[in-house]
């Protein structure tokens, strides 16, 4: 089957080419893969800055999530049959969705959503399962309480604004000037011009801010929250707390305890929360995802479909970082 894959870690791009279909144990699915969504995480997964919290063997199909039908189910699966469009993300250690199959641990699958297609579901799974995991999970959003969300127009900033909507949240964000009335109209209450404004100095008093930018705007975000807020970051530092929770040796816990003390200590003195989230495969909560895509409470932004054969030219796309929502593959 064709796939898209490395030998080694590396900044290059991966190799397109063949690899062997795949088998399925008694709790898998075997997937066809009809669209796949791009993510970040894939670039670094590909040039390694995750292996010490990752094992990945080699050769590693990237791609961490996807749509497709089922064409084959392990002798425990009571879920799925054969036929069933579905959409996963695929757990860590088993990715590999930028290839024609998948075998996928039917833990981590989800019914695709009926009202849309293929190529907009691919990209649901993983900036979902983020946003749910960091608002829903993590802070507990409740109704009236006030959420930051910081690039709000990319991959999980549009999926994050809706559901803290839906959560009854005040929501403030980040974009730039073209993208305003854009992510007004996923639901953001405030907009902030990252080029022209500093939202330290415009916001205050907030419950809940979602980072997934660098460690100063990290530092920063913790001057608008109020006593009491907690700040959720997809993009580090991790913390000893993560390192625990992942089953990482000791060793790895005292590094990450030694990373993290710069804003452990910021929000210690100003009496906040800080919590590392590196997203995990949950498909309970993929399909709840779902069942509020079909309710018309969630609609996934997708800004551009490439063929699979051009996969390299659609990440050089996404990593121009003009996208509005995801990038898909098309299989």
């Amino acid at each position: 089957m064709k796939a898209y894959f490395i030998n080694k870690y590396q900044k290059q791009p991966a190799t397109l080419g063949e690899e062997p279909t795949p088998t399925i144990n008694e709790n898998q699915v075997l997937i066809e893969v009809k669209a796949a969504g791009l993510n970040h995480l894939d670039l670094r997964i590909k040039s390694g800055e995750f292996k010490l919290l990752v094992r990945n063997t080699f050769p590693l199909i990237l791609g961490h999530d996807l749509s497709g039908v089922v064409r084959a189910v392990g002798s425990k699966v009571t879920q799925y049959k054969v036929g069933d469009e579905v959409m996963a993300r695929p757990r860590d250690g088993h990715i590999g969705a930028f290839a024609e199959q998948i075998a996928v641990y039917e833990a981590d699958v989800a019914p695709k959503p009926k009202n849309i297609t293929m190529e907009e579901a691919a990209g649901v799974p993983l900036v979902a399962l983020t946003a749910w995991q960091a608002l829903v999970e993590k802070a507990n959003v409740q109704k009236g309480q006030k959420v930051f969300i910081h690039a709000g127009s990319g991959g999980v900033g549009t999926i994050a604004i809706q559901l803290a909507k839906h959560l009854g949240a005040y929501v403030a964000t980040t974009t730039s000037a073209d993208n305003i009335a854009f992510v007004k109209d996923l639901g953001a209450d405030e907009v902030i011009d990252y080029r022209k404004e500093d939202f330290s100095e415009k916001l205050t008093g907030y419950d809940v801010v979602l980072n997934s930018l660098d460690e100063a705007t990290l530092l920063k975000s913790t001057k608008i929250l109020k006593a009491g807020g907690h700040l959720i970051s997809i993009s580090g530092p991790p913390t000893k707390a993560y390192a625990k929770e992942a089953k990482l040796g000791w060793l790895l816990q005292q590094v990450m305890h030694f990373i993290s003390r710069k804003v452990r200590k910021v929000c210690a003195q100003k009496q906040l929360q800080y919590d590392f989230l590196f997203m995990r495969a949950n498909g309970a909560q993929l399909t709840q995802i779902s069942q509020l895509i079909e309710s018309g409470n969630l609609c996934p932004v997708t800004d551009k479909v490439f063929p699979f054969d051009q996969i390299a030219e659609a990440f050089d796309y996404m990593s121009k970082g003009r996208a509005k929502g995801k990038v898909v593959v098309s299989f």
